[in-house]
């Protein structure tokens, strides 16, 4: 039986395929490094068949979201102003030409100085995370490279902040002088240090990011403690942030809802859990769901 719809999150890095059923029961799927800064220009029909492999149905239709249909992906799809939900973003969806491939239009919010903010991707998967127009948690964070904070209420997504912890760690990790003195290893106390450090009232990011070579110069800090307490000081500074925007939304911040990768939402759940802030932890294919309501919506499916 040919499926109902093919899904595809298809990022910066990599894309992942579902195929649904008519009831948007995950058939099967396939991932593949194809993300958009690793096709070529003009190589994205051929990184859409390498991506399905075998399992192409001519008849199928596709409905792909994230970076694909960003200024370096496929087709630019305009970003929807914020707040909106699923019927708004299904109106907006864009199709390739000459395919059978619809790509999800991202989300565009400004904060009150006008600066904006965008996502493309974490909408779909937010979508997927909720009862269709009922929010399962006011307050949805979806952990990555560029971590998501979102509200969600009766009108869908109603704002959202970009908290750019992950590439941080990553930048200063390995490109700075914070990690010369790092060895692997795993150390959830060191981890929970940094946290409740950046969490205390007197914390500066700036000035208390030296001190993880300061305490591994004196030996306070193990090698294999180093990435742990840089990582803790990261997400105790967002989770920090992220508490005084919500303050802002006039949103209650003793709860959250996380989304994304199993492990990095647990290591998200660690950091709310010293902020005694309580988390649950949102559906594994919040994405593939997502673009199943949407492609419902649309017409395109179901």
């Amino acid at each position: 039986m040919p499926p109902a719809l093919i899904a595809i999150d298809w990022g910066t890095s990599a894309a992942r395929a579902y195929w649904l059923d008519a009831k948007g029961r995950i058939l099967s799927s396939r991932s593949a490094p194809l993300g958009v800064q690793k096709v070529a220009p003009g190589g994205f029909p051929d990184a859409l068949r390498v991506l399905l492999g075998e399992a192409v149905h001519e008849d199928a239709p596709m409905l792909a979201c994230g970076m694909i249909g960003s200024r370096q992906g496929w087709i630019e799809v305009p970003y929807r102003e914020c707040p909106t939900g699923a019927p708004a973003i299904a109106s907006a969806l864009a199709q390739v030409p000459g395919a059978p491939l619809w790509i999800v239009p991202g989300l565009i919010c400004r904060d009150p100085r006008g600066v904006p903010d965008v996502m493309r991707g974490e909408e779909t998967q937010i979508l997927g995370a909720t009862e269709v127009g009922e929010a399962l948690s006011r307050t949805i964070v979806l952990p990555g490279t560029h971590s998501k904070w979102a509200v969600v209420g009766e009108a869908g997504i109603e704002s959202f902040a970009t908290f750019l912890t992950g590439e941080l760690y990553g930048v200063l990790k390995d490109h700075s002088i914070l990690g010369r003195l790092a060895a692997r290893g795993d150390d959830a106390a060191s981890f929970d240090r940094g946290v409740r450090r950046s969490l205390e009232a007197d914390a500066s990011l700036a000035h208390d990011l030296f001190s993880v070579r300061t305490l591994a110069l004196t030996g306070e800090l193990a090698p294999g403690a180093v990435g742990d307490y840089l990582s803790g000081l990261l997400l105790g500074a967002e989770l920090a942030a992220g508490r005084r925007w919500l303050q802002r939304q006039r949103v209650p911040g003793d709860s959250v809802h996380l989304i994304g990768d199993t492990a990095l939402c647990e290591r998200y759940r660690r950091a709310f859990a010293c902020a005694a802030i309580e988390t649950t932890v949102g559906p594994a294919d919040a994405a593939a769901r997502g673009l199943w309501w949407i492609a419902r919506e649309a017409g395109i499916a179901g």
